[in-house]
């Protein structure tokens, strides 16, 4: 397996796939870097190179005690890279991944990066507060984190149920779809996996969002239950004027798992350009 060395010496586990003009993708919370299967095969087929790694925490890279915060997380973005020296590159985030494409373009600057996609992102802000009075209560975060802590499996097969908009008597993702997102999530570290919580939650990106000054396109469901659309895209297509946004009507927040085909063919379709 293949490694990269964080700046505070954390291995952060990556594959790499094809060949050609890099695409760099950035996972979503609880899950890790296979989760871009169904992107990564068909990107790389088109004559791309496709990268993904585990965030500190998840999946294969190393589970440190602290680090998880949006600067150590763009920091990391960096240290992959440079180690793989790579340009022309567009950041494809994913959920909480997309906080690590936008903070990386404004604490790094945008000299590596050429596009940048934001699909079910988490940006510009999450957190209800005074000035921002629209955004969800922090209850809501706190009850995840209870959940978690209280039984980490039983929490997580619950809320992937919203994640993926499964209804009662019908679902766009298979039981076993669901069943192995659960799995996955379970590798990641329980420390990792709260304090992302508080990250994703409370990290205000609205300043981030004027260092978005590449070609970018957003990506999101209107019935996205877990990353409302009204406090994410819509206001993070206001703040970036010149950004693609297009919406998936009645699409929940697994888009890249759910929808993966219209993705896919979306991501070529923006990368050819």
């Amino acid at each position: 397996m293949a490694f990269i060395t964080a700046p505070d010496g954390t291995s952060l586990y990556y594959k790499d796939w094809g060949s050609g003009r890099p695409v760099v993708f950035l996972h979503g919370w609880p899950l890790d870097a296979d989760m871009w299967e169904y992107q990564m095969v068909p990107v790389a087929e088109a004559g791309f190179r496709t990268i993904a790694y585990d965030r500190r925490g998840f999946g294969r890279s190393d589970q440190p005690w602290q680090g998880y915060d949006y600067d150590t997380f763009a920091d990391d973005l960096k240290a992959v890279l440079d180690e793989l020296d790579l340009t022309d590159v567009t950041l494809v985030g994913f959920s909480m991944g997309g906080g690590e494409v936008v903070r990386y373009l404004s604490r790094h600057g945008s000299a590596r990066i050429s596009q940048a996609v934001l699909i079910s992102s988490v940006t510009p802000m999450m957190l209800k507060t005074p000035d921002h009075p629209d955004g969800v209560d922090a209850s809501v975060f706190e009850e995840i984190i209870d959940g978690l802590k209280m039984d980490r499996p039983s929490f997580l097969a619950k809320f992937n149920k919203g994640f993926f908009g499964a209804g009662v008597f019908s679902s766009p993702a298979s039981s076993e779809m669901i069943a192995w997102a659960g799995q996955v999530a379970m590798l990641a570290s329980p420390k990792a996996t709260t304090a992302c919580v508080r990250a994703f939650s409370e990290t205000d990106f609205r300043p981030d969002m004027a260092k978005v000054t590449v070609p970018c396109l957003i990506i999101h469901g209107d019935a996205d239950q877990t990353v409302p659309i009204d406090v994410t895209a819509r206001m993070a297509a206001a703040a970036v004027p010149s950004a693609e946004f297009e919406i998936y009507d009645g699409a929940p927040h697994a888009i890249p798992l759910t929808h993966h085909e219209r993705l896919a063919t979306d991501l070529i379709d923006f990368l050819r350009r």
